[in-house]
């Protein structure tokens, strides 16, 4: 059976990704032809005002025409369009919707949390799975939500929390840099939270834990020390609980300035990685104590570049 080229967009709050690839529907694998993201902030202002900004739509089918281009130009076959936290939460989704289809052809699908974590799960274990030990607790960080599912070989138990990078930055940390006040309200927001997804999730039980996503992999940068984005070095990397712990920590505390000059940061990523670095400090400090309480040890943690874009592409076949 032939392969099929199909084309992926994830849409959240706040970047639009879109990956082309080439999918053996005997194998289940992708070849990719074009990975691609842009930051649109899609989820700008959404927490407090309940509509998405017009400049902020504008921004996202502008991007969405510029991935409707590249599809058709390498000659995808399926298209799906998924759409995450911010449009979920939207009084005016419906404008987002019909300039989505008018650009692309399909309309954009809004799955809930528990789907968006599935295709999270199924994108990043189709390439950490089998080098890992499982059960593995894969956890997907967005800009409006945090998907955290567990399973081995498919989700056993998952929850999304309403804490992201963009929502923390509006909701908590307005300052440059962020004083000691905002931090403790966002943790304590984040442990709130954290608390709920744990009723549901028995993250005691992880043997792998896998973060997804761009603050995931920025911090890993920043962790590596990197002088520049390396998707293939970012890509599996395996990093000491604590040096991960370390860099979140350091770029918390970073100005906005000194994020920006760093070689790995994306512009889009400056005003949020903040906050996107303490949720996940929070995340892995809660598993690792969860862990050792159960009598285990979370001694490192892995990031996989392969997420929710790979899952959306694994279901068109």
């Amino acid at each position: 059976m032939s392969s099929t080229r199909v084309a992926a967009v994830d849409c959240g709050t706040n970047s639009l990704r879109l990956l082309v690839a080439d999918l053996d529907p005997e194998t289940g694998t992708l070849t990719d032809l074009h990975r691609s993201m842009e930051v649109v902030r899609l989820g700008q202002g959404v927490d407090k005002t309940g509509m998405i900004a017009p400049e902020a739509l504008q921004r996202t089918l502008d991007a969405t025409s510029r991935a409707a281009d590249v599809a058709r130009e390498l000659g995808a076959e399926r298209v799906r369009f998924v759409a995450t936290s911010a449009s979920r939460d939207a009084s005016n989704k419906d404008d987002f919707f019909e300039g989505v289809h008018d650009r692309l052809g399909v309309y954009p699908e809004v799955v809930s949390g528990e789907e968006e974590a599935a295709l999270s799960f199924r994108g990043a274990t189709s390439v950490v799975g089998g080098r890992f030990d499982a059960p593995y607790l894969v956890v997907d960080l967005g800009g409006g939500s945090t998907e955290l599912v567990l399973g081995s070989r498919e989700p056993e138990a998952a929850f999304s929390m309403d804490v992201g990078c963009v929502r923390m930055t509006e909701r908590h940390l307005a300052t440059d840099p962020p004083t000691a006040a905002e931090v403790a309200a966002a943790r304590a927001d984040v442990r709130a939270a954290l608390d709920e997804a744990l009723a549901v999730v028995p993250v005691a039980k992880t043997a792998t834990l896998v973060g997804l996503a761009g603050t995931v992999t920025t911090v890993t940068a920043h962790a590596l020390r990197l002088d520049h984005y390396d998707r293939d070095r970012i890509n599996g990397s395996v990093l000491p609980t604590d040096d991960v712990l370390r860099a979140c920590d350091e770029l918390l505390a970073m100005t906005r300035a000194e994020r920006a000059a760093l070689g790995f940061m994306h512009p889009g990523r400056v005003d949020v990685i903040g906050a996107g670095a303490l949720v996940w400090s929070e995340v892995v400090t809660r598993v690792r104590d969860e862990v050792a309480a159960a009598g285990g040890e979370l001694a490192r943690v892995v990031t996989s570049e392969h997420d929710i874009l790979d899952g959306i592409a694994l279901s068109l076949g």
